[in-house]
């Protein structure tokens, strides 16, 4: 078979929105080649052993797991990260927390920011790769996780995050930054969404927060401000249909200039809230 031959078979096999997309993906990566050289070599006949090595990724793409971890990485911010199945794949609507961040963080600025949950690392990475004299901590539970976030600095050429072993708030005592963000588990446990074929393959104590979601969210923000500078942010993503019950968390811990972000989609993404810290003023 040609290049464009296997490209029009697989792209009627997937599912869409993106299936030739993904065929492209796969097929780039099979042949270790740039998608731009699949439509320079459109006619070009593949080996028998091409093909097998693309069907098999075909296969898996089938099953229901991620393009992502066939290939080994994720773009993110104009950013190539890799991914594995021990960290959450990284979200186009998790750009929104960045730009919302960086409103927030002037461009010379020098301020300490806290990445909690980091995973993959996406999030503490394109912000030190637009504010390159902020302090980033970024944290995670997982020691894998880290492994994974810290290669991706290194490839990046991204020096000035520390990674921390840290649940949440943990190892972060004595700490204090203008800015805590984080996109934090926050899907129920008995969501329909967790059935998704993707997601089964994704780390679920990434996904999945309690019974209503929101475990980790009421965590993060009532103890966000001992850890915020006086007048410092706290930025989280939470779920479309969450977006209410976050601002009246946020409004519950005193929490002022409560700000909803929403998606391209129109539905709240993210909450804002900025934290007048008595604990620092008396």
């Amino acid at each position: 078979m040609t290049i464009n031959e296997l490209l029009q078979d697989s792209t009627r096999q997937l599912p869409p929105p993106t299936p030739r997309l993904e065929a492209e993906i796969l097929l780039a990566h099979a042949l270790q080649v740039s998608r731009t050289y699949l439509y320079a070599h459109a006619d070009k006949l593949l080996s028998a052993q091409e093909v097998a090595r693309f069907r098999g990724l075909m296969a898996q793409r089938l099953l229901g797991k991620p393009v992502a971890y066939l290939v080994g990485e994720k773009e993110f911010w104009s950013l190539t990260l890799q991914v594995n199945e021990l960290t959450l794949i990284p979200r186009p609507e998790t750009e929104l927390l960045v730009e919302a961040a960086l409103a927030r963080l002037p461009v010379d600025s020098k301020d300490v920011v806290i990445d909690l949950g980091t995973g993959s690392g996406a999030i503490a990475l394109a912000i030190a790769s637009e504010r390159q004299q902020c302090q980033i901590i970024a944290t995670d539970v997982s020691l894998a996780a880290l492994e994974i976030a810290q290669q991706n600095a290194k490839n990046l050429h991204l020096a000035q995050i520390k990674f921390l072993q840290s649940h949440w708030f943990s190892n972060l005592i004595g700490t204090r930054a203008f800015v805590i963000i984080s996109n934090p588990p926050y899907i129920a446990e008995d969501d329909l969404y967790l059935e998704q074929n993707e997601l089964r393959y994704e780390p679920q104590d990434a996904l999945i927060s309690g019974i209503d979601g929101l475990d980790a969210l009421r965590h993060i923000i009532q103890h966000a401000p001992f850890y915020l500078e006086n007048s410092g942010w706290l930025l989280v993503e939470h779920g479309y249909n969450q977006g209410e019950r976050v601002a009246q968390l946020f409004e519950q811990h005193n929490y002022i200039q409560i700000t909803t972000h929403h998606d391209l989609a129109g539905l709240p993404r993210i909450t804002a809230g900025k934290m007048v810290n008595e604990r620092i003023l008396h």
